[in-house]
């Protein structure tokens, strides 16, 4: 039965390649049965409310999930429904998880981890959030189980990167004011909200670039809200206002009109609301339509689809940029190792918990003049903070 108090928990055994993975870690049991599955649903406040092109955030609902093994090991996972991204409200996460997350794991052996996610993909297919935050618990204890950091097991490709953090849509010198608080804390790079009115955001942009200097990267995220007549006077300004790229700049069905922009500035787009699912990457790279992807694990459902998506990027020469919104270190850090893990990230967007009024987990990274730093810890390096 699904007990509902605080973090949910899970505890499964494994066979095939769980333990071939096991052999030579002494101490460790090489199968771990389920002994219970709970969740629950928090609302955080958020220090900072922001604006972007469609909305205004002041808190956010996260699912929690603890998976308890009977080894004593214990696997954390963390979602952040939202209805306009992830197609499911923090309700209808919330009883996908009381109704089928014991029915799913509990009493079972773990079989081979992927079958095992398979099955979570199942049952939780419409609710992406709600199964990203058991598939991060899931791999978090698998990975305790082998005693090992996941981006070891994965196998490590980056070790340190910087994170852009974020200025909502804001007046000019209220942006200028946030953008400089950032650099004051080490920060060097800045993802701008824009999407409202191209003339304005022009001049914003041209002011923070004066301001600011050339030692500040910026990049920017539209939120699909411009059109496609717009599109010209966008990316021709990039390149004078020293723009890294542009995310989502149009609504993902008018993706095609992507096309017309020359093979220069379409390695400048990157797709986010556009890509949701591995399908939707294995589609959109044949069709050339973005240079670059924005995964988050609370769309596509978890580290095991993201993994799929940056596959689906490195074969095609896609750039990754590995994003959130706003969430816990315990589903940070499983996007930090997937994307530590995949030679096709180029960027981090990882800054959804600097603005949490209080996390329900600590640990997994380090932070240190905006660049991000995986703990050597087993999992995800990670624990509950209450």
């Amino acid at each position: 039965m699904l007990r509902r108090s605080g973090w949910g928990i899970v505890a499964f055994g494994v066979a095939g390649s769980w333990s071939l993975l096991q052999s030579g870690l002494p101490g460790r049991s090489a199968a771990m049965r389920i002994l219970r599955a709970t969740s629950s649903l928090e609302r955080i406040p958020l220090s900072r409310p922001y604006t972007i092109a469609y909305a205004s955030f002041d808190a956010v609902e996260m699912c929690r999930v603890r998976l308890e093994a009977d080894n004593g090991l214990v696997g954390l996972g963390c979602g952040s429904p939202a209805e306009m991204i992830t197609g499911e409200t923090p309700r209808s996460a919330e009883t996908a998880l009381a109704d089928r997350l014991g029915a799913v794991l509990e009493g079972t052996v773990l079989e081979p981890l992927p079958a095992l996610l398979a099955r979570v993909d199942e049952a939780f297919r419409e609710t992406p959030a709600a199964r990203a935050a058991v598939d991060l618990a899931l791999h978090d204890l698998w990975g305790k189980g082998l005693g090992r950091p996941l981006v070891e097991i994965f196998g490590r490709c980056h070790r340190r990167m910087a994170t852009s953090v974020t200025v909502g849509i804001l007046d000019a010198q209220e942006a200028l004011e946030e953008a400089r608080e950032w650099m004051a804390r080490g920060f060097r790079c800045l993802k701008i909200k824009i999407g409202r009115n191209l003339e304005e955001e022009l001049e914003l942009l041209t002011l923070l670039r004066a301001e600011l200097g050339d030692a500040v990267r910026i990049r920017v995220d539209a939120n699909q809200g411009y059109r496609a007549d717009q599109l010209p006077i966008l990316f021709s300004s990039l390149g004078r206002l020293g723009i890294e790229l542009v995310e989502q700049p149009l609504p993902p069905a008018e993706d095609a009109a992507l096309g017309d922009l020359v093979p220069a500035d379409r390695r400048l787009a990157a797709g986010d609301e556009s890509v949701q699912t591995p399908g939707d990457a294995r589609r959109l790279a044949a069709r050339g339509t973005y240079g670059v992807f924005n995964i988050k694990l609370m769309k596509c459902g978890g580290i095991e689809p993201a993994r799929r998506i940056a596959a689906t990027a490195e074969e095609a020469g896609i750039g990754l940029m590995w994003g959130c919104m706003d969430e816990s270190v315990a589903s940070l850090a499983g996007a930090l190792h997937a994307a530590f893990a995949s030679p096709a990230t180029r960027f981090l967007d990882l800054d959804g918990s600097l603005d949490l009024a209080r996390d329900p987990a600590r640990g997994g990274f380090e932070i240190e003049d905006g660049m991000l730093r995986l703990l050597d810890r087993p999992g995800l390096g990670i624990e509950a903070a209450d």
